[in-house]
């Protein structure tokens, strides 16, 4: 691969597990989006995100599940909204998403490493 990173430059990246919240349709999005809110834990608190998961994901099958984010990327202005946080899932075709998150229900905070 041609844009290797250092185990120091992986490190900084704080990816964690939280539980989807609340969900809402992003009807502002320029593709079909949705609003999550998101608990980290005592530790980094309830944080927001906009996912384009609305090709595989209901908004019912979505609260209370579990996902992995990035917690430390700025914040991103995302029309009106303001995104606090990249929720990770891995990109099919015709941009078809697919959560990333542990097997099991654990304690939200966790780092992924």
């Amino acid at each position: 691969m041609e844009n290797n990173i250092s185990w120091q430059e992986f490190e900084k990246i704080e990816m964690r597990v939280g539980t989807i919240l609340a969900v809402n349709d992003f009807p502002e999005a320029r593709k079909p989006a949705y609003q999550l809110t998101i608990d980290f834990g005592i530790e980094i608190g309830i944080l927001k995100s906009s996912a384009q998961i609305t090709k595989r994901y209901s908004k019912q099958e979505l609260v209370h599940r579990q996902v992995v984010a990035v917690v430390n990327f700025p914040k991103k202005q995302i029309g009106k909204f303001m995104s606090e946080c990249l929720v990770l899932g891995a990109v099919g075709k015709e941009a078809e998403v697919v959560l990333l998150a542990p097997d099991f229900k654990i304690e939200n905070g966790l780092r992924i490493g």
